[in-house]
């Protein structure tokens, strides 16, 4: 897959910028999943952080998309959204075994149906959650955090990957 990875284009307008580097982060995580086996998957290779595996990643960002756009931006029910579960830390990155493919696919649905809220909305437009300050974000701020955020995980999964099987890269 990685040479299937691109940047977006140099000249390219606001929107598709975002956009273009929220989904090349995407698929950095999704190519660092790419050979494992479920095994490897759900397997620990940070000690001082037992839920950082390449599954833990990966449902977490699904949530955190959900969290973002689902609930933030839209002002949809959080109840859903194992984030929000305040009797289970770090909950959105517990797997309990579930199959890597069916966690990527999960995530895969999430970051399409991102993908449709964004392309519908104005990057000026404003979340819609009143329960939480950082609802009252526009558009373009949480798709500059999703940029972060995912970055940032996509690191943490070179490295867990590495750590994992050798299996290092970038694009």
């Amino acid at each position: 897959m990685a040479s299937e990875l691109a940047r977006p284009p140099l000249q390219a307008d606001e929107r598709t910028a975002l956009v273009g580097w929220l989904d090349l982060q995407r698929q950095i995580l999704r190519w660092k999943c790419e050979g494992l086996n479920d095994d490897d998957a759900h397997r620990s290779v940070i000690p001082t952080s037992p839920a950082m595996t390449m599954a833990g990643l990966i449902s977490h960002m699904r949530w955190t998309e959900h969290t973002w756009l689902v609930v933030l931006f839209l002002g949809e029910e959080e109840k859903l959204n194992p984030s929000f579960d305040e009797s289970s830390e770090d909950a959105d990155w517990h797997t309990e075994g579930r199959p890597v493919a069916e966690l990527l696919a999960e995530y895969e649905a999430q970051c399409a149906r991102s993908n449709e809220i964004v392309s519908a909305a104005s990057l000026d437009d404003v979340g819609r959650h009143p329960g939480f300050r950082a609802g009252s974000a526009n558009l373009r701020w949480m798709l500059i955090h999703l940029v972060e955020e995912t970055g940032r995980h996509a690191g943490h999964a070179d490295i867990v990957r590495e750590l994992l099987d050798g299996t290092k890269g970038y694009f």
